[in-house]
């Protein structure tokens, strides 16, 4: 049975929002039950617990013994709170690990689907290619999500295990509770899942232009690689602040007090316009595209 089948896609007739919900849903459990998508997972709730250890055995001598010297942002904080470990680990995994995850996803949506022979059998139902690709990007997003938060638990857990939780210090030298430490934590995870649109955009274009899966993994992580290289490069200091990385670190503002707004909405406004020209390259290409396999 193909899986337009499973979710009760209706014969002869336009679908219905209930069916579409049943194809997104379809598409959520798939991607999730793949051993590539939970060894992704596996990796990203890893990388916290490996900084909280060296953290910790670095810091043998108590709080602040490692002097703050090196690391990613927020490093020098963890031994007086464990909170700042969920910075530290977005701070961490933001620049590769994240993305290369959604990278892999994204590219795999489309050609993974062409290369095994299941997206005819998608389509023979009639869902339309547009809201094919708009299920599958969907997909991709609540991956972009359901990452990071992997990321910020994991954390946070390691955190509470192997460091002292209270009160917290802002970037700015002012005191916030643990609570509203907390809501910050939370809205960090979600501007960091916001900063992936664009590299989902982007996989999910690849992804519509081959049908092979691994090929298109492997082209967006190599492009996701180019761009932060080149976003390095200060000769390129008129384009720099246009590739998707630029203001990806940007989420620290958030710990400030006030807050700085300023670089935060240039990166979501930044996202929102590769997503909306990937997005919109991925369509007419999708569109218009010869399903032979």
């Amino acid at each position: 049975m193909s899986r337009a089948e499973a979710v009760g896609a209706p014969a002869g007739r336009r679908p219905s929002p209930l069916w579409t919900f049943g194809l997104l849903r379809s598409e959520l459990v798939t991607t999730l039950r793949r051993w590539r998508t939970l060894a992704l997972l596996a990796v990203l709730a890893a990388v916290p617990v490996l900084v909280g250890i060296a953290v910790r055995i670095e810091t043998r001598g108590g709080p602040g013994a490692d002097g703050g010297s090196g690391g990613p942002a927020f490093m020098a904080q963890i031994t007086n709170n464990g909170l700042f470990l969920v910075f530290t680990a977005l701070a961490a995994t933001l620049p590769f690990f994240l993305p290369m995850a959604v990278g892999v996803v994204a590219g795999d949506s489309i050609a993974g689907e062409a290369g095994a022979g299941t997206l005819r059998y998608l389509l023979v139902a009639p869902a339309g290619r547009t809201r094919l690709l708009l299920v599958k990007y969907a997909t991709v997003m609540a991956f972009c999500l359901l990452a990071t938060l992997v990321v910020a638990v994991s954390a946070l857990a390691v955190g509470a295990l192997l460091f002292p939780l209270g009160d917290l210090m802002t970037i700015s030298g002012t005191s916030i509770t643990f609570t509203e430490g907390l809501g910050r934590a939370l809205l960090i995870a979600l501007v960091v899942a916001a900063s992936l649109v664009g590299v989902a955009a982007l996989g999910l274009f690849v992804s519509t232009l081959t049908n092979s899966g691994i090929a298109a993994m492997a082209t967006t992580v190599g492009l996701l690689i180019t761009v932060q290289i080149l976003d390095q490069i200060p000769q390129l200091h008129a384009l720099r602040p246009y590739f998707f990385s630029h203001y990806w670190l940007s989420f620290a503002d958030l710990m400030r007090d006030p807050v700085y707004w300023d670089d935060l909405v240039r990166n979501l406004g930044l996202q929102a316009l590769y997503a909306a020209v990937f997005g919109s390259a991925a369509w007419a290409r999708f569109t218009t595209k010869d399903i032979s396999v």
